[in-house]
This record gives structure tokens, C-alpha cells and sequence, in this order.
């Protein structure tokens, strides 16, 4: 590897030097306190922690967990409602307003078709409960499209290597790579390894086939410098959500063994005092509305289920709050509720989850969408008459998405905010528009439309001024209601 900056020769000179370290942390003493705590930190690579039968181990939990726990499994489907929604929008950038309608409106043609949202919304549920997410781009005949181009999802389980013993530095676990670190082709089981199939033996359930990278999308989120595969998103909440089962579960055994006894015979003499003798643990049938006559010194009472129930709800507050943490939600989205909440709290903790949203939408704009728009083109080129015959001699293809936007709670606001900042020219209607996922030229053409029929009818087309907001109260009313520069996000 040559490194920068580059030299004829490519040699690089190294100048070594010893210095005393003197500094001391805390954190690096080992004591009697603190060895058990630190005794399963290691210093793995990336790769090497995360090895196939860890990968395997976190999946499966996770999978298990999402699928029996709905706190899980609501966190995952909101988390990936939110960040692909009702489905990316593209929007060409190049030079000819011929080419870009065409082909924003083949490409909008055939996403439906293969149902991409669809499939976007799966891979960023795979990628929180699997840590990745795999597409291979193949032809599809079936499809009913000019473009057979198919995008079909794969699970983490089949990109693996067959023989174990075959890992080298430049194969990891399913994934070849050249000497630069560029993926180079990916080994696919033909099979899921835990299909019927394999258990039962028929067939060949290490067969595999070696797909090109370029026909492969890899999504997945490193943590680490040098890591190739991905960990489930919810793997620090996995504990947290065994101990809010157990703890859930320990809160319905207390009620239902203080439902079980229906009353309790106690007495307070002593063991040889004068109350009259009874088997111990002897069972009384009572029936309902009858007065009886207890034992000789004896009394009749109930349980009661005071623990742990009385701790409960702050219990499954705090735990459900630091399980969302991991993920960048925030409690009211992964609780489903926000009864504890008031205007200015809530968008604060909505900034945070809104910002994670938008890194997201990025990451699968560049490594998802832009693969899969790459070879949309590169096939719909080579039909005729599906695209303008100037696309190919365009010499690249411009382009952005548009994602949908989030409802703001206060349409006033919103709309006082938007104006000022169009008149004091510190935003565009390009801006203004994406915000809500909307083309802003095709918003504009369809307003025109809607303003030329307007006065083809007769109808008033007199634009009304934003009401302006009244000044609040108090103090409290000015941390519960935003100004006009705040509403960024809702």
C-alpha cells in the first residue's frame, strides 16, 4: 500500500523515538472492585468480535425478541416507517427537462412495480434486527416493466463462507475483498441455512454461488474502523428487554397468587396458645354470600400483591427509555405514549430522533438508491423509445430524493415561520418545498394549473396574509409554545 504523499520510489521513511508515558487513568487500574466488571473486555478487531457465531447468536436473539415483545417489534416498524415512509422520490438535475421527466416517470413506473418502498421499509427493519441488509440486482423476465431489472432482498444468514477453514485476510465470512479493501464479489448459499431443506438433509445446503459486487448492495452501519459485516442496531437493548420480560412477567405472578387465595386464616396466639388446632395449609371452601363462623381464635385475611407492582410503571419508564436510547428514539415514540409530556420537551427530543432520520435517509440515498438507479439506467438506455435519445449523451446523471416529510404540530406557526424566512430571503422554495418531500417545480406547475382554472371559474385567487400569533402570557407559556425561528423538524 502506498501511502500519501506519493513518491517515485513509494518509500516511506519511519523516525522512532522512545518516550517515558507518565500518564495514569483511572479507568486502566485494575482493582479488586472493578476485575469482574472489565473481565470480558478484550482487544478483538472488528471483525474478529464479531465473528459468524456471534453474528449468528445476536441475530437469532434479536429475532426472537422482535418477534415476541411489542415493545420491540413497534420501535422496529415506526423506526423503519419513519425513515423510508411511503417511499423515496427522484428528481433529476440535468441539463435537458426532457430527459429528467422521462426519466423520473419510468423510474416512479417501475419502483411501484417491483414495490421498492416496500422493500426499502424490510431492509431498514433487517438492518436494526440482522445489523445488515443484502440486495442482489438480477433480471427478472416476469416483471412487468420494460426494464426487468429486480432488486430481490437476501438475509444475512446466506452471505456466508461454506468452509470455515477457508478464511484468509482478503475473504470475510462471504465477502472477497482486493488488495485496496474494495469488495470484490460475495458467496451467496443458494439455500437459507435454516430452511426445511437443509434440516432434513435433501439437496446440497452449502451450495453457493459467487455474485459479483457490482450486482450486490451492502447495507449495514460500522461501528469500528475495519469492520465488513453488521451487528444488530438493538444489540446493547437485548438485555435490557429480557430483564423488562422478567420483571413484566414477575408483576403478573404476584397479582395472580394474590388472586389464587381467596382469604387467609391467621391467628396471633402463639404456637401453643389457646386457639383452636388446624391443619396447616388446609383449604376452606367458601361460597359467595354467606356468613360463617371462624375457628376458635383465628381471623381472615387477604393477600395482598404490594410488590413488585408498585414500582412497576417507573420501572418499565426508565428501562424502556434507556433500550430506545441505543437507536436514537426517544421514550414517547417507543412507549407509544407522551402523556408526560408538553410542547417544548417533546420537540426536543424529537430534534435528536429527527437529525438520526436524516442521516439514515442519506446513507440509503448513497448506497442503496444510487446503486439501484445506476443500473436502472444503464439497462433503460439500452431499450428503444423508452428514454429520450438524448440520455445517453448525457455525460452524468444529476439527481436527488425526496423523502416525506413530518407534519408540523402547529400549521400556523408553521406557516408565520416559512413566510418570514421567504421574505428576509434565508431560505428557497426548493428548500421550503423538500421539507415536506415535494418537487418544488411540480408543486408550482400544479399551482398554476389550479390558479388558471380558478379564474377560468370565476374563483377568488387573493392570497391571505399568515395570521400573526398573539404574544404569550407568561414565561410558562413561551417554554410551551415555540417562535417562529423554532419550528425547524416538526
Amino acid at each position: 500500500m502506498r501511502l500519501w504523499p506519493f513518491s517515485k520510489s513509494g518509500d516511506t521513511k519511519v523516525h522512532r523515538s522512545v518516550h517515558a508515558v507518565r500518564a495514569r487513568f483511572d479507568a486502566a487500574q485494575t482493582t479488586d472492585d472493578n476485575r469482574r466488571h472489565w473481565s470480558m473486555a478484550d482487544g478483538f478487531s472488528a471483525d474478529s468480535a464479531i465473528s459468524p457465531s456471534v453474528r449468528e447468536t445476536l441475530r437469532n436473539r434479536s429475532r426472537y425478541e422482535i418477534a415476541n415483545n411489542s415493545y420491540a417489534r413497534g420501535i422496529v416498524l415506526t423506526l423503519a416507517n419513519d425513515v423510508i415512509g411511503t417511499g423515496p422520490r427522484l428528481q433529476m438535475l440535468s441539463a435537458s427537462a426532457e430527459v429528467n421527466a422521462a426519466i423520473e416517470q419510468e423510474f416512479a413506473r417501475w419502483a411501484q412495480i417491483v414495490n421498492l418502498p416496500e422493500k426499502l421499509r424490510t431492509m431498514r427493519m433487517a438492518r436494526c434486527q440482522d445489523g445488515e441488509a443484502f440486495v442482489v440486482l438480477a433480471s427478472n423476465p416476469n416483471l412487468a416493466s420494460p426494464v426487468k431489472l429486480d432488486v430481490r432482498l437476501i438475509e444475512a444468514d446466506q452471505v456466508r463462507t461454506p468452509d470455515i477453514l477457508s478464511l484468509t485476510t482478503d475473504l470475510v465470512d462471504g465477502i472477497r475483498f482486493d488488495s485496496y479493501g474494495n469488495p470484490v464479489e460475495y458467496q451467496v448459499l443458494r439455500t437459507h441455512p435454516g430452511s426445511r431443506f437443509c434440516f432434513s438433509g435433501i439437496g446440497f445446503p452449502w451450495a453457493y454461488e459467487r455474485i459479483p459486487a457490482s450486482a450486490v448492495v451492502h447495507w449495514f452501519r460500522p461501528d469500528r474502523p475495519g469492520q465488513h459485516r453488521g451487528i444488530p442496531e438493538i444489540t446493547p437493548a437485548l438485555p435490557l428487554f429480557a430483564m423488562l420480560r422478567r420483571y413484566t412477567l414477575a408483576v403478573v405472578a404476584a397479582a395472580e397468587t394474590a388472586a389464587d387465595f381467596a382469604a387467609v386464616l391467621y391467628t396471633d396466639s402463639p404456637a401453643n396458645g389457646e386457639s383452636q388446632s388446624l391443619e396447616p395449609m388446609d383449604v376452606v371452601a367458601l361460597e359467595k354470600r354467606m356468613a360463617t363462623v371462624l375457628p376458635d381464635g383465628w381471623r381472615l385475611g387477604q393477600v395482598e400483591a404490594q410488590q413488585p407492582t408498585t414500582t412497576y410503571q417507573m420501572f418499565k419508564h426508565e428501562i424502556l427509555n434507556e433500550i430506545a436510547r441505543c437507536m436514537n428514539v426517544p421514550f414517547n415514540i417507543a412507549a407509544g405514549n407522551s402523556s408526560g409530556y408538553n410542547y417544548a420537551s417533546g420537540r426536543l427530543d424529537h430534534q435528536t430522533y429527527f437529525k438520526s432520520l436524516r442521516v439514515d435517509q442519506a446513507t440509503c440515498a448513497s448506497i442503496v438508491l444510487d446503486r439501484i438507479l445506476d443500473a436502472w439506467i444503464a439497462e433503460a438506455i439500452l431499450i428503444p423509445d423508452l428514454l429520450p435519445t438524448s440520455a445517453e449523451a448525457l455525460p452524468e446523471h444529476s439527481h436527488q430524493w425526496f423523502w416525506d416529510g413530518h407534519e408540523h404540530v402547529d400549521p400556523q406557526k408553521e406557516a408565520n415561520a416559512q413566510s418570514q424566512r421567504l421574505a428576509s430571503n434565508t431560505t428557497t422554495l426548493a428548500d421550503e418545498y423538500a421539507r415536506k418531500g415535494q418537487d418544488w417545480e411540480t408543486a408550482l406547475r400544479q399551482r398554476a394549473k389550479e390558479v388558471a382554472l380558478m379564474n377560468e371559474l370565476g374563483l377568488s385567487v387573493t392570497p391571505t396574509q399568515p395570521l400573526q400569533p398573539a404574544a404569550p402570557a407568561n414565561d410558562a407559556a413561551q417554554n410551551e409554545e415555540p417562535t417562529a425561528d423554532e419550528t425547524e423538524d416538526l
